[in-house]
């Protein structure tokens, strides 16, 4: 799918402006905090500021107009360049948040009771009224201390998230209940893992072989893979062949493929595109997966038949290949049915209420790669909430279920924040 020139033109301004407003409040937030220091102390600090804005900046620059070079014969710098530019990036967001609800908070009080000054020196009337009645700290000093309290605290979570976090790997559990599911079946598990992105990991080989150590110590009746094996093209994922290859479950390892591996994210031929596609398919083949094409499989255990369905990707708003009727023609309906879609939209549009399948496992949302959950206070708030109605975990519709895994790899950000990269156990059991 190609951009509007007129759209993309629309969304760089709208790009640049909120990038402005956030250099403008970030600094805004410097200001108030050095207002009261020697003028050269003061002067070095708001320097640096926008030395290190600039730099930054101008690395992202170069490194998006050297992206395919780059990502070919420099991964390493290229993925320090977008962790620098978001750990510098967040925290001034945040900073610059503060300061910019607070003139919203201003402009408003002004517009409907009226101030009889305009702020001054980027410090508010407000802040100047409080001040004269003896008020030991103004508006302006406690909402910039506040702002830098959570910017660290951002700052010190996103370090963590590009070194740490994203190798983090946790196992999330959970039981899902099968209407019809056979006695022979009773406790069958089923690990699935989504969103590998293998181009972001480079050549950090031993945390991935740890995960599959932890995946293999499941021991695991089944393994599903949700789609997404790579970033662009399959390239990416050749060095990875042997590890993935170790992966061990009882009854069959099952595949199917995401937006991500067809090639459509890379500036390249038709040809190249081509080859890249169907390498990523012969690359699934090599790691031990039946990778399924929009048709099912048969899974015979202790004398019992469970189906065992893929689609291509299908998803609102990207590349729709899956084809749900052929994958499922000649099945009986009737029997306990898994179904690997890689998008959760496609359970929303073509699934829930429509089709007789137990259980959808699904990825794709990776969950932002950042989030605050904490289950037994309830807590679960990731901004994938914004566009994905399910976007990680188990949900139940009725006897229908979907699980949305959180997300193997990294992709554009190269970190995770408060969502782990997810190794899920589902154990199936009589409803």
């Amino acid at each position: 799918m190609r951009n509007n020139p007129l759209n993309a033109a629309i969304a760089m301004i709208l790009f640049l402006v909120v990038m402005a407003l956030i250099e403008i409040y970030g600094f805004k937030g410097i200001y108030v905090s050095t207002i009261n220091w020697n003028s050269i102390s003061r002067t070095a600090v708001h320097w640096a500021y926008w030395a290190l804005n600039i730099f930054s900046f101008g690395l992202l620059i170069i490194a998006m107009m050297n992206f395919r070079e780059w990502r070919g014969e420099h991964p390493n710098l290229l993925m320090f360049v977008m962790a620098f530019f978001f750990v510098l990036w967040v925290p001034k967001m945040v900073l610059a948040s503060f300061h910019l609800i607070d003139d919203i908070r201003y402009f408003i009080t002004w517009a409907f009771k009226g101030f009889p000054t305009v702020p001054k020196n980027l410090v508010s009337a407000a802040d100047a009224e409080e001040n004269l009645v003896g008020n030991p700290i103004s508006r302006a000093t406690f909402i910039t201390t506040t702002g830098q309290f959570v910017a660290g605290f951002a700052l010190v979570s996103f370090l963590y998230g590009v070194t740490r976090g994203k190798f983090a790997f946790r196992v999330l559990e959970h039981q899902v209940g099968f209407k019809n599911l056979p006695t022979e079946l009773e406790g069958l598990k089923v690990v699935q893992i989504s969103d590998a992105h293998l181009g972001s990991f480079m050549d950090s080989f031993d945390p991935i072989k740890e995960a599959i150590d932890m995946i293999n110590g499941l021991k695991p009746d089944l393994i599903m893979f949700t789609g997404d094996l790579v970033n662009v093209e399959s390239s990416e994922a050749e060095p990875w062949i042997p590890i993935f290859r170790e992966l061990k479950a009882r009854y069959g390892k099952f595949s199917i493929l995401g937006n991500h591996d067809y090639a459509d994210y890379g500036d390249m031929t038709e040809e190249q595109r081509e080859f890249s596609r169907n390498r990523v398919k012969e690359i699934h083949q090599e790691m031990g997966f039946d990778l399924l094409l929009n048709e099912n499989r048969n899974v015979a255990i202790n004398g019992k038949t469970l189906d065992v369905i893929g689609v291509e990707n299908w998803g609102k708003g990207f590349v729709q290949h899956g084809d749900l009727n052929k994958a499922i023609s000649g099945l009986d309906m009737e029997q306990p049915s898994i179904l690997l879609s890689h998008d959760p939209t496609h359970y929303e549009e073509q699934v829930l209420g429509k089709k007789n399948i137990d259980l959808t496992l699904s990825g794709h949302t990776h969950g932002m790669q950042m989030g605050i959950e904490i289950p037994w206070l309830g807590i679960k708030l990731s901004p994938a909430r914004l566009r994905y109605k399910r976007w990680g975990g188990l949900y139940t519709d009725k006897q229908q279920h979907i699980h949305v895994n959180r997300g193997f790899g990294v992709l554009a950000f190269p970190g995770r924040v408060g969502m782990p990269p997810e190794i899920t156990l589902l154990t199936i059991t009589k409803a």
